[in-house]
């Protein structure tokens, strides 16, 4: 049994990481923002800790005692309100954790980065070797950037051992946001036009996996992508469409045409007084394609990703299952 602290606990990732130490026996605390948390987190066997990572106080309360941190909390939205949020939630909130974990004496610091902090160039597979291209899609990719970077290097220049996760789009029971919401759209028959791009897709519970094996295996100072399948926009169409019985399909427009809509879409949302959606940065986004290398989770920690389809089949039953909203 060993000690560990987890911040964003209750999070779509951080849910599934405490389940998976708590099912094969370590002792976890998890930091959480409200009573409602901190209920959810006991419920489960777990112990909380109110607090913020914008409070080193707290922050050493989670970890006293502590053998491994997961620092899992993060803000994840491409399409902020704030900008400056981002990175105050993900790059000094990042400070702040590994700056804990050395006060407190912790061996190991697991930080859940992304996928899209790799940067790799256009139309390329990207690695955890990959050259960053030097420009970033969002200012959420810029923030993970620089929240691993800045724990690599705090690890670094301390010997605190720092082992980063990529996890590529997380899908899988519990995910109701991002690429979810395409997802949901489609089932639904609301998405009419898609953009001829790449998707990379890892189930939640292969991601939540792939952080324990990272800090039982993973090597200080290095990167694990999380990635079971890329597909194609009509690939991942087609299999949707099949598990979930729909017969409707999206028309797939080329990637400028993709642009030129938003332009109009951004034009007509703000002659109504409304806020753009998706936002510039999301279009950016999906218009990229991106496409991750997973295998050296496999090769180094013993990762075994699950068949895409029965993550979809998975998602596509929960997705159902949510009660309407209003």
């Amino acid at each position: 049994m060993s000690r560990v602290a987890v911040t964003g606990g209750t999070g779509v990732v951080g849910t599934a990481v405490v389940r998976h130490l708590l099912e094969r026996g370590d002792e976890v605390r998890a930091l959480v923002r409200s009573d409602d948390g901190a209920g959810r987190v006991r419920s489960w066997g777990a112990e909380p800790v109110t607090g913020d990572l914008l409070d080193p106080t707290s922050l050493s309360l989670l970890m006293r005692g502590a053998e491994t941190v997961y620092h899992v909390a993060g803000l994840n939205t491409v399409c902020p309100r704030e900008p400056a949020e981002l990175y105050e939630v993900n790059v000094t909130g990042t400070r702040n954790a590994v700056d804990a974990a050395l006060r407190c004496g912790v061996n190991r610091v697991v930080l859940t980065s992304s996928g899209a902090a790799i940067g790799e160039r256009k139309d390329t597979v990207g690695s955890e070797t990959s050259e960053h291209r030097g420009s970033f899609l969002s200012h959420y990719e810029r923030s993970k950037h620089l929240s691993e970077r800045l724990a690599l290097g705090l690890g670094a220049r301390t010997g605190l051992e720092v082992v980063v996760v990529n996890p590529c789009s997380v899908q899988g029971p519990g995910r109701a946001t991002g690429t979810a919401r395409i997802l949901s759209a489609y089932i639904e028959g609301k998405l009419k036009l898609f953009v001829d791009t790449r998707l990379s897709i890892v189930d939640i519970e292969d991601c939540a996996e792939g952080h324990l094996l990272a800090a039982d295996k993973g090597l200080p100072g290095e990167r694990y992508l999380l990635c079971g399948a890329t597909l194609s926009s009509r690939e991942a169409l087609a299999l949707v469409g099949t598990i979930a019985g729909v017969s409707h399909e999206p028309r797939l427009i080329p990637v400028p045409a993709a642009y030129a809509a938003a332009a109009c879409a951004r034009a007509a949302a703000r002659l109504r007084g409304r806020k753009p959606s998706p936002c510039p940065a999301m279009v950016r986004t999906i218009a990229f394609g991106h496409a991750y290398d997973g295998s050296r989770a496999t090769r180094e920690l013993g990762l075994v990703y699950r068949p895409i389809e029965d993550t979809l089949a998975r998602t596509i039953e929960w997705l159902r299952a949510m009660p309407e909203p209003g």
